[in-house]
């Protein structure tokens, strides 16, 4: 039998600046979210080279804790749920469909995106540090449909046929982010909606390299080769960097990775750059 998970409470609050684990207030969660999002950096470093990646919580904490990594939604929503329950929120994960950029009236996708739902003094929120380059970096209250500052963008809450839409203000326009609903999902649809992530064919992640970051009034994202600084209020600064000698550098410096030693990463890199500029 595998041992319990036991999640290093200590080193993960250290990570987010704290000396001692913080009440479990709305104040907390603000300031958790905001933290998180800026220290654990989304990125689809696995996928780019089609290797497994796993949901399990033990390796999840691991990659992010110990390697020096990041992740995306399943990975990072699923440990920082764990870090939610452990600090003494009521707290549990939901699934999302994923409809940005997607045209009016399209079919659904399928739910491939996890975020949290968290109940505070009878009010519910929504949480969420593993949405890419356009994460919300506070929590948003659920049962609203008013515009929601964060520390970045507006977004807003509204109800379509059964399912919350999630909502950003990009530019002038508001764009639709993910739909979710409120039912439980089972462990066993984590692991499903994982595995169409990293593996199936038509995942936007397998063979690609997305990465995310944000900080103090900007968001940092890169596309493959393709380098994009957003500040809040002003135009995107977009660079395209040379080699992956330079991609591998960015990682690094700006997203903070330990980019994993791995004989296909740079050959990887060179194969989505040259597609892009194709």
């Amino acid at each position: 039998m595998s041992e319990p998970f036991m999640l290093d409470l200590p080193t993960y609050l250290a990570r987010l600046g704290y000396p001692s684990a913080p009440p479990p207030t709305l104040e907390t969660l603000r300031e958790l979210q905001r933290r998180h999002c800026a220290e654990f950096p989304f990125e689809t470093l696995s996928a780019l080279l089609h290797l497994p990646v796993s949901v399990e919580v033990a390796d999840v904490q691991d990659k992010l804790l110990k390697q020096g990594r990041g992740g995306y939604c399943f990975e990072l929503n699923g440990l920082y749920l764990r870090l939610l329950q452990a600090l003494g929120y009521d707290a549990r994960g939901l699934t999302g469909r994923v409809v940005m950029g997607l045209p009016e009236g399209a079919a659904l996708p399928a739910r491939t995106h996890m975020l949290v739902l968290v109940t505070l003094g009878g009010t519910r929120y929504i949480t969420d540090v593993g949405f890419g380059g356009m994460v919300p970096t506070g929590p948003l209250l659920l049962d609203s449909e008013a515009e929601q500052a964060t520390p970045h963008e507006l977004y807003r809450l509204s109800q379509v046929d059964g399912n919350y839409r999630l909502l950003a203000r990009v530019g002038d326009e508001w764009r639709a982010m993910y739909l979710f609903d409120l039912q439980p999902p089972a462990e066993i649809d984590y692991t499903v909606g994982n595995w169409y992530v990293c593996t199936h064919p038509d995942s936007p992640f397998l063979g690609q390299l997305i990465v995310a970051r944000t900080a103090d009034g900007l968001r940092h994202t890169l596309h493959n080769g393709s380098f994009a600084t957003h500040r809040v209020g002003e135009r995107s600064q977009r660079v395209q960097l040379r080699d992956a000698d330079e991609v591998l550098e960015v990682l690094h410096e700006v997203f903070g990775i330990r980019v994993p030693q791995h004989p296909d990463l740079q050959a990887a890199i060179e194969r989505v750059m040259a597609e892009g500029r194709g």
